[in-house]
């Protein structure tokens, strides 16, 4: 791990990504989707948690059942700008110098993903077998608190293009996919019924 990046994984904030409209999927939320009888959200945040400073959860509905469960979560500060809006919510809520970032819907964590992303200075994002995975990245918080602000203010949406002004690196794993559920075929093939 380079310690001009990181220091301790305690330096490290989990955002997860769970604010989504879920268009494919009839607006369903993702978070609470069941998979082998646990919600996405937890399936993913449990066995992380203890190795994090602190876990957010970027969520625009549903807040009570993620405080039952203990999740703290926050909010988009603009609206209908897609996981940008995300970006800068949990950034702004995030007291730590580096946010690993991880969308709610993805299948499975490469094992040593913060150390491999935390080989790169100045943050890093994703690229597996399936390709570019722009939300599973690591962040520097005071980096990504003015550009999110800036890209929102300029329209700038799209993930990547932050990523690449800010001087971000992809990080290529080999053998890993990530996975994704975006419609009701990724849920079946995930073992997740729908409707």
């Amino acid at each position: 791990m380079s310690t001009h990046a990181i220091d301790s994984p305690r330096s490290v904030t989990l955002g997860i990504l769970a604010g989504g409209r879920a268009s494919r999927l009839d607006g369903r939320d993702k978070a609470w989707l069941q998979r082998d009888g646990q919600p996405l959200v937890l399936a993913l945040s449990a066995p992380l948690a203890a190795a994090f400073d602190a876990v957010l959860v970027s969520a625009n509905r549903n807040q009570e059942r993620y405080l039952a469960h203990g999740l703290r979560v926050v909010h988009d500060r603009e609206a209908d700008v897609g996981p940008m809006a995300g970006l800068d919510a949990l950034a702004d809520a995030c007291r730590t110098p580096w946010l690993l970032t991880l969308p709610v819907d993805m299948l499975r964590v490469p094992e040593l993903l913060l150390e491999q992303l935390s080989a790169v200075s100045g943050g890093a994002w994703l690229h597996d077998d399936d390709g570019a995975q722009p939300l599973v990245a690591l962040w520097p918080v005071a980096a990504l608190r003015n550009a999110a602000g800036a890209a929102i203010a300029g329209r700038n949406r799209a993930v990547h293009a932050l990523q690449a002004r800010m001087g971000m690196q992809a990080v290529t794993i080999p053998g890993i996919g990530v996975g994704n559920l975006n419609t009701p075929a990724d849920l079946a093939a995930a073992g997740i019924a729908w409707p």
